[in-house]
C-alpha cells in the first residue's frame, strides 16, 4: 500500500503510527504539543526513534468527551501543522478527523491518510472526499453505546457497514486499512476481547491497525494513570504482531519500535 511516497507491505511487518496530538485538551498529551515548534519537535523526535508515519489529530476524542469541536477551529488546529511537516519531513502524514471538510483542508495541506473514527458514519460526505483525493484511508469501529448481543459478529457486521459506504463512494480496496476501535462504543470486557481475537477481523479481507496506547483498558486493569501505561502499552503491540496487524497507533515511538522488532525476530527464528 502506498501512502504518501512510501511502499507499506500489507503483509509481514507491523509499522509504527505515531500520535500527534495538537489539542490543548487530549487525555494524554494535551496541550503538550499545540504549539507550532513543540510540535515539529515531537515530529523530529518521533521520526528519530523510528516512526514510519505521523497520525495528526486537532479535536480530543478522550473517554467522556462529547463536545464536537467546530469544523473551522480544527483546520485552524491541523492545516498549519500538516503544511509545516510536509515541507520539513519526509514522512507520510495521516489526519485524524471523522468531519468531511476538515478531511478535505488538510488532504489540500499535504496528509496522505484520513483516519476516521467513525468509518465513514459520521459525516456523510466523508467517503466522497477520501475517494475524490485516491487516498487511503483507515476507517474505525466504533458505536455510541456499547449495547451488543453478539459482540465479535456485531462488530464485523458494523465493519461492513462502513465498508459498503466506501465501496458506494469508490473507495478502492486497496485503500482501506480497518481498526478494531478499542475505547470507542465498548465496555472494559469488549476491549480485552477484540485485543485477543482480533484476527477475526482478517474475514473482511483488509490489513488493520491497532490503537491501545495509553487507553483506559491498561489503566482499568493494571490501576495506573495515564503517564504509566507504557509497559501494557507494550504488550498489546506485541499481540498486533502476533494477529498481523499491519500498524500500531502509539505515544511512545521509540519503545513500541523494540517490542515489535524483538517480537518479529521470534516469530521469524520459529518459522523453518
Amino acid at each position: 500500500m502506498r501512502i504518501g511516497q512510501k511502499e507499506f507491505a500489507v503483509k509481514g511487518h507491523t509499522y509504527v503510527m505515531g500520535i500527534l496530538n495538537v489539542t490543548p485538551d487530549s487525555f494524554s498529551d494535551g496541550g503538550r504539543f499545540n504549539d507550532l515548534d513543540k510540535a515539529l519537535y515531537h515530529v523530529e523526535e518521533m521520526i528519530s526513534d523510528g516512526m514510519d508515519i505521523v497520525d495528526i489529530g486537532g479535536e480530543s476524542a478522550r473517554p467522556g468527551y462529547t463536545i464536537i469541536l467546530p469544523e473551522e477551529e480544527e483546520i485552524e488546529r491541523v492545516v498549519p501543522i500538516i503544511e509545516k511537516v510536509k515541507s520539513r519531513f519526509d514522512i507520510p502524514i495521516s489526519l485524524d478527523t471523522y468531519k468531511a471538510k476538515v478531511a478535505q483542508s488538510g488532504i489540500a495541506a499535504g496528509a496522505d491518510l484520513i483516519n476516521d473514527i467513525w468509518g465513514l458514519k459520521y459525516d456523510e460526505k466523508m467517503a466522497e472526499v477520501i475517494a475524490e483525493a485516491g487516498l487511503p484511508c483507515c476507517l474505525m469501529h466504533n458505536r455510541k453505546e456499547p449495547d451488543y448481543h453478539d459482540y465479535m459478529d456485531e462488530v464485523l457486521e458494523d465493519l461492513k457497514e462502513t465498508l459498503v459506504i466506501a465501496k458506494k463512494a469508490g473507495i478502492s480496496d486497496d485503500k482501506i486499512i480497518l481498526d478494531p476501535g478499542v475505547g470507542f462504543g465498548k465496555t472494559y470486557e469488549n476491549n480485552l476481547e477484540i485485543i485477543d481475537r482480533m484476527e477475526m477481523l482478517h474475514k473482511l479481507g483488509y490489513p488493520l491497525l491497532l490503537g491501545c496506547s495509553r487507553k483506559s483498558v491498561i489503566g482499568l486493569t493494571l490501576d495506573l494513570p495515564v503517564s504509566e501505561r507504557l509497559e501494557g502499552t507494550l504488550v498489546t503491540s506485541v499481540y498486533a504482531v502476533l494477529k498481523e496487524a499491519m500498524f500500531v497507533r502509539v505515544h511512545d515511538v521509540k519503545e513500541n519500535l523494540r517490542a515489535i522488532r524483538m517480537t518479529q525476530a521470534i516469530l521469524r527464528e520459529e518459522k523453518p
